[in-house]
């Protein structure tokens, strides 16, 4: 491939329209123009006048981060002009929630959501143990963008489904799941996995996304 059509074939897309849009599958162009979240460490690029503040701890839900030792999402990027962000290499997903619309999502798992939306967070202290840094999630809710992340394609499963914790991104909120725990599976393997702690969603209606990857199971 000459030079010219390499750049022409990855170059950035000046298309108008949406605050989120994906410049491919693995990188996301935030339009920002106030203030927008982000996951610490996602940024890979910006134009324009941008700034960038971490938040360590405080009060509500940042105190309620630091208890629980989670500390993911804890950017905030503002000013104006276009934000380039990527997490890992994982494949990108944008949502629009519309009004008093919500989702779960792995905390992990979420690279960026406008300011707009409403969040908060739920350590799931079952699994807790499981991942480095613990296993919590978070619930958005909208009017506004959200973007998270999942190694390969997700696959939606309707409701109800048992899914392993490390391979589950993300679900409907009126639908949470319960825990249970094989012992016999784990006493099988010899190691803590997802397999012997496990999520069931008992309730209809609802959905789950799960991927093709088992993150921070911790073995040792």
């Amino acid at each position: 491939m000459k030079l010219q059509q390499f750049i022409d074939a990855n170059q950035e897309k000046d298309s108008a329209g949406d605050v989120f849009q994906l410049e491919n599958s693995r990188l996301l162009d935030v339009a920002v123009d106030g203030m927008v979240w982000a996951k610490a460490g996602s940024m890979v690029a910006f134009t324009g006048d941008i700034s960038f503040k971490q938040k360590h701890g405080g009060v509500g839900k940042w105190l309620k981060k630091t208890v629980t030792g989670e500390g993911t999402l804890t950017m905030q990027a503002t000013g104006r002009g276009h934000l380039y962000l990527a997490d890992q290499g994982k494949r990108i997903h944008v949502l629009r929630l519309g009004e008093s619309e919500s989702i779960s999502v792995n905390g992990s798992d979420v690279l960026a959501f406008e300011d707009a939306v409403a969040w908060d967070i739920t350590m799931m202290k079952k699994i807790s143990g499981m991942a480095s840094g613990g296993l919590f999630n978070m619930q958005l809710t909208g009017p506004g963008m959200i973007a998270f992340g999942t190694h390969g394609n997700p696959l939606v499963l309707e409701t109800p489904v048992v899914t392993d914790p490390m391979a589950t991104v993300a679900w409907s909120t009126h639908t949470p799941p319960a825990f249970r725990t094989d012992l016999s599976v784990g006493s099988f393997l010899g190691k803590a996995s997802g397999e012997e702690i496990q999520m069931d969603f008992q309730k209809a209606g609802g959905f789950v996304v799960v991927q093709p990857y088992e993150e921070g199971v911790s073995v040792g």
